[in-house]
């Protein structure tokens, strides 16, 4: 373990110096904003009308339905535990840093579910898959380079985001007086990872099903709350903005400490939140039966600003309005941030007793989807891989490997937990990001496309074609 911990540590020095990852996070949601003309501004109301459109095919997968799957894996933890520690670690600040990376991030989600639209496959049931390791392979023409990125996708999303969403859920229980340590982390291990077999053997329409019930209904309960904890601090408003900007501003302090400031803690805690780069959420948008690959990227950009706007936001001013409550009173002397424990003392000092039960039930429903959508992208990359589907013997083995790895996540430590979260968000955006770069054009020209046809008064429908694509370089807009 000690060599595994110092692997992991030396790998984020790297990755997550200031002229490298931050560098790439912030440089391309710049790029991509420019290039698209601010298409995650410029088309918000438009975001909102895709959404609810059918599917062509009434067996397919709509718009809302690839949304609530990206939203099940964006919304989780990191909404909740994410947002806390970065507050405690980094300071009130890093809640503004996190702003920026979901509005440029907007822009990133935009161009890589556009891309994963356009190269997307059918397979003989006629259902659509896809992802960035298929145009990588098909657009790149570097099929190593797509095997690589699935692997990454493999090992990040059922290794790394799963032990820690699980890791985060059973951490919310230990303010209470029934946790016992490590005995109760096993057996809510135990709980959580039957349930999560329960779901995971059932395939994936039916995690499409679950996901597109529980993502909403949690949301909106979660922000409602929200704003009733912020009208009972009423009074507090002004000093928790002054607390945010004053911080996010501190360019003494930032560069006195960047690996612990403000900025970078943002950025970490706001990538995790909202995987906006990453080349996650286009595995799920690929799978959308739309009639224009924009409809999908719209809709992809609408969930970072769900995920990171409306949601993490609501945690930061649900602790930050609660004055009494000092963030860094649990920061441990080893640097270890107690950010569930901060959490349920600000709604405890608010809401009561009941504040801090809430905040476990929320964090168990959102852990719990996190999991299923975290899976959700996994299959897809082995049969990638494989160049075939999974069979039903192999599915099943890794479905029960999943299934340890959710338990083992419970009782690993936070450390090594939030580490590999890290490094692994980290290479994936190191892969990603410089491929949709390279091929952005392709994105703006379908953009282009799209916005052409809707000055027409046309409802959008894309041929490849129109953009200068062969029927060779795509399989479903012929």
């Amino acid at each position: 373990m000690g060599i595994i911990n110092a692997f992991v540590d030396w790998m984020n020095s790297w990755l997550w110096s200031p002229y490298l990852l931050p560098i790439i996070l912030i440089g391309g949601g710049i790029f991509f904003t420019i290039r698209t003309g601010l298409v995650q501004i410029r088309l918000f109301p438009e975001m909102f009308k895709v959404v609810m459109e059918k599917p062509a095919n009434k067996d397919g997968v709509s718009s809302f339905g690839a949304l609530m799957v990206s939203t099940a894996s964006r919304v989780g933890t990191g909404n909740i535990i994410g947002v806390c520690t970065a507050i405690v670690s980094g300071g009130p600040g890093a809640i503004f840093w996190m702003w920026i990376t979901a509005i440029l991030g907007g822009a990133n989600a935009f161009v890589e579910s556009t891309l994963a639209q356009i190269y997307k496959k059918k397979d003989r049931e006629g259902n659509y898959y896809g992802g960035p390791s298929f145009y990588m392979q098909d657009a790149l023409h570097a099929r190593w380079l797509g095997v690589l990125f699935a692997i990454l996708i493999i090992i990040t999303y059922a290794v790394g985001y799963n032990m820690l969403a699980a890791y985060n859920l059973q951490s919310t229980f230990a303010t209470f007086s029934f946790y016992k340590g490590t005995s109760t982390a096993a057996i809510i291990g135990v709980v959580l990872a039957v349930l999560f077999a329960m779901c995971v053997l059932g395939g994936a329409k039916k995690l499409i099903n679950i996901t597109g019930w529980m993502v909403p209904v949690m949301g909106t309960l979660y922000v409602a709350i929200s704003l009733i904890v912020l009208v009972m601090n009423g009074k507090n408003l002004g000093a928790m903005f002054g607390m945010i900007f004053s911080n996010a501003f501190d360019f003494k302090a930032i560069f006195g400490g960047f690996a612990g400031s403000c900025i970078m803690l943002g950025l970490k805690r706001g990538l995790y939140s909202n995987e906006a780069g990453m080349g996650s959420a286009p595995n799920a948008a690929a799978r959308a039966d739309v009639a224009h690959p924009v409809k999908q990227g719209l809709v992809q950009s609408l969930s970072v600003f769900i995920d990171t706007l409306l949601i993490c936001t609501a945690t930061a001013f649900m602790c930050l309005s609660t004055l009494k409550v000092a963030p860094t009173d649990f920061l441990g002397a080893d640097g270890a941030a107690d950010a569930a424990g901060y959490v349920q003392a600000c709604l405890g000092e608010t809401l009561g007793g009941i504040g801090p039960v809430f905040i476990a039930v929320s964090m168990s429903l959102f852990a719990f989807t996190t999991l299923i959508g975290n899976y959700s992208y996994c299959e897809s990359c082995f049969a990638f891989i494989l160049k075939r589907a999974l069979t039903k013997t192999e599915a099943t083995v890794f479905r029960i490997v999943a299934t340890v790895l959710v338990f083992l996540g419970t009782i690993t430590s936070a450390a090594l937990a939030w580490n590999t979260a890290d490094m692994m968000q980290g290479l994936m955006v190191l892969t990603n990001i410089p491929s949709i770069v390279i091929l952005s054009g392709v994105a703006c020209k379908c953009l282009k496309d799209y916005t052409d046809q809707k000055k027409a008064g046309k409802d959008p429908v894309f041929k490849a074609a129109n953009i200068g694509l062969s029927e060779d370089e795509v399989e479903c807009w012929k």
